[in-house]
């Protein structure tokens, strides 16, 4: 049965928990109210009480009636989330605690970018970037000075981008101090090396700058801060900066063959080009450290700057772990040997599985106990860059994925929190207005600091009241994935014993064993060669897992989504590999047909807490492999026909 310490936290699959959220949503409604007519009680009601009587007020609301009704009527073609029955993309039910505190957030309408307009939301913000920096084991404790930082952001895309604006940042920054020279700072020798800082040695170098001009008086220091913003990047461009210093060339970004689109995007966004990113190989779609050592040593040989590595934990399709601990590693080392780069976690899917592995005091529960919950979850190279994570320089997660958070909440996170000050967009390192304070009045004028002009209070609400109901370790919060990860366990099983019973009728295949809880299928009738036959086969297959609005909702079993295996990201290797486990002839691969360069396949993500409801006596996992076995066998037949 799904653990009773879940049964509350949803609406449920079937509305279960219908009176308790009407409950929590009317009695806020109230007291929202009330505010209102307790600010200033003495001012008069401005709309008058016998104003519902009169006739353009029951023109208005039946007007308004029609198209609430309309819309929710519309919205009842929605993709069923909620269901067990969807294990299609990245997204599920909602958690009470944090649609309630949506809800109740929302008529008060605080904009997170300013304290004067989010006098309380901008807090609650900051404090989930302390929240998760714990999960994350960064220091979040605000009263040191290498305090992390977090702020949301409209989901992992946004926050992709801030960290590549903030690596950008802390690179050049060195190389603009160099040319203004201040005294009694130490700088680097040359440009390159400027360039090719550490990112901590860039911090420790901005702290120094820093202490210099506190030690000026108040006109030195303005002179000194218009000196260097003469020289920043963010002044000059990339085009005029590097122009300006001829020995450097515009870094380059290497990410897994796994990572998200939005990293294409971000090169583009900041002007570093597409080009620029390049892809590192992968051994079992995990980033293949040997083939990184390679590259950093041929940019390293060829004076070509690394501004990030990129490490996925939880890939979008195949829920594979890179190797975090071997990315630390490879950053520290190459620092020493003068290739600076800093390491991006793009945690947006996997980060909240991390609760999994934190006890309540914080620390780093040992792989020994772990194993005692699972069967296989999680192997030792997961544990091991789990516990990497709190080296990495920034990471990406979103609460609206697996911390089971309404649209739309991602997060930023920096290690260290000094360096959020090379993006405030007045570009005062120190002594500006709210900068001289604590942790808090420093990022209360968040709008400094990220890339929104106006950002909803009420998702800082729902993230923080949602972490306080259920803390980030694995006796609360860690409920959610565990049952996730059994859900991924039983399919696994379920898949072993359906390949089983089909054996000579069709091939079934897990292509890549998960790390999380996203697993994927590749199909193909037995006896079929030809790589475009079986696209044509898996891709009906998904027809009948999508949703189709000429159809009603209900006509569709089951919801699941598809993904495709390109030769270029698999490499010649592990193309093979999965062409021989298929039956299929590599050269009927990119033969020149109309659906022959990839092989597409079926991907499903078991986030739904409910899939296994032994309480009832049904696994929607295993019901899900009779309804494929009906359609594959359908087709079958009516191939051989």
């Amino acid at each position: 049965m799904t653990s009773p310490a879940i049964q509350p936290c949803f609406l449920g699959p079937y509305g279960e928990n219908d009176a308790l959220l009407e409950k929590l949503v009317v009695e806020f409604l109230r007291d929202h109210v009330y505010w209102r007519r307790n600010f200033h009680p003495e001012d008069p009601p401005a709309i008058p009480t016998g104003a519902a009587g009169e006739p353009a007020f029951r023109e208005f609301e039946a007007r308004m009636r029609r198209e609430l009704h309309a819309l929710s009527a519309a919205l009842k073609r929605s993709v069923p989330f909620h269901s067990p029955r969807y294990i299609g993309h990245m997204v599920s039910d909602l958690l009470l605690p944090g649609l309630a505190a949506q809800f109740l957030t929302l008529p008060y309408n605080p904009n997170n970018v300013s304290i004067d307009a989010a006098p309380v939301t901008i807090d609650l913000e900051l404090k989930v970037g302390l929240q998760l920096a714990r999960l994350f084991g960064y220091v979040d404790d605000p009263s040191r000075a290498d305090c992390a930082f977090g702020h949301l952001t409209s989901g992992g895309t946004l926050a992709n981008f801030q960290s590549l604006r903030l690596a950008l940042a802390t690179k050049a920054f060195p190389v603009a101090l160099r040319a203004v020279a201040p005294p009694l700072v130490p700088l680097p020798e040359d440009d390159w090396s400027a360039f090719n800082l550490a990112p901590s040695a860039a911090v420790a170098l901005l702290s120094a700058w820093n202490g210099f001009l506190a030690a000026c008086s108040p006109k030195e220091r303005r002179l000194w801060r218009q000196r260097l913003a003469a020289e920043r990047l963010e002044t000059l461009g990339l085009a005029g900066f590097l122009a300006k210093h001829p020995d450097l060339s515009t870094p380059r970004v290497l990410a897994p063959v796994t990572a998200h689109y939005s990293w294409s995007k971000g090169m583009k966004l900041m002007g570093l080009g597409r080009a620029q990113l390049e892809l590192v190989p992968e051994r079992g779609m995990r980033t293949n450290p040997d083939a990184l050592e390679d590259m950093l040593g041929r940019c390293h040989r060829e004076r070509q700057p690394v501004l990030m590595v990129v490490g996925v934990m939880g890939s979008t399709e195949f829920g594979t772990i890179d190797p975090l601990d071997a990315l630390v590693a490879a950053r520290d080392r190459w620092a020493a040997a003068g290739l600076g780069f800093c390491v991006h976690v793009d945690a947006a899917w996997g980060g909240y599985l991390t609760t999994l592995f934190r006890e309540a005091d914080g620390r780093l529960r040992p792989l020994a106990d772990m194993r005692e919950e699972f069967r296989d979850f999680p192997a030792p190279e997961v544990h091991a860059a789990v516990a990497a994570l709190g080296r990495a320089d920034s990471i990406t997660v979103d609460p609206h994925k697996l911390g089971y958070i309404p649209y739309g909440a991602g997060a930023f996170l920096c290690r260290d929190q000094r360096a959020m000050q090379l993006l405030a967009e007045d570009a005062d390192y120190v002594f500006s207005p709210g900068d001289d304070g604590d942790f808090f009045q420093r990022f209360r004028q968040l709008g400094r600091f990220i890339p929104e002009g106006s950002k909803p209070g009420a998702a800082a609400a729902a993230v923080y009241v949602t972490h306080k109901v259920l803390p980030l370790d694995h006796e609360h919060f860690g409920a959610l994935p565990r049952e996730s990860i059994l859900a991924t366990e039983a399919f696994r099983t379920a898949a072993t014993r359906f390949a089983a019973r089909l054996e000579g009728r069709l091939a079934c295949r897990i292509p890549f064993e998960p790390d999380s809880n996203l697993i994927c299928l590749a199909l193909n009738p037995a006896g079929n060669r030809d790589v475009a036959t079986m696209n044509r086969f898996v891709r009906e297959l998904h027809r009948g897992l999508s949703f189709d609005p000429r159809q009603p909702l209900q006509s569709r079993e089951f919801f699941g989504s598809m993904t495709t295996l390109r030769p270029e990201v698999l490499g010649p290797e592990e193309t093979d590999r999965v062409l021989a486990s298929l039956g299929l002839d590599p050269a009927t691969l990119d033969a020149g047909g109309e659906d022959d360069d990839r092989l597409v396949i079926l991907r499903h993500t078991l986030m739904n807490p409910f899939l296994l409801d032994t309480g009832n006596g049904i696994s929607y996992l295993e019901m899900y492999f009779d309804y494929l076995e009906r359609q594959a066998m359908r087709l079958v037949g009516e191939t051989a026909a």
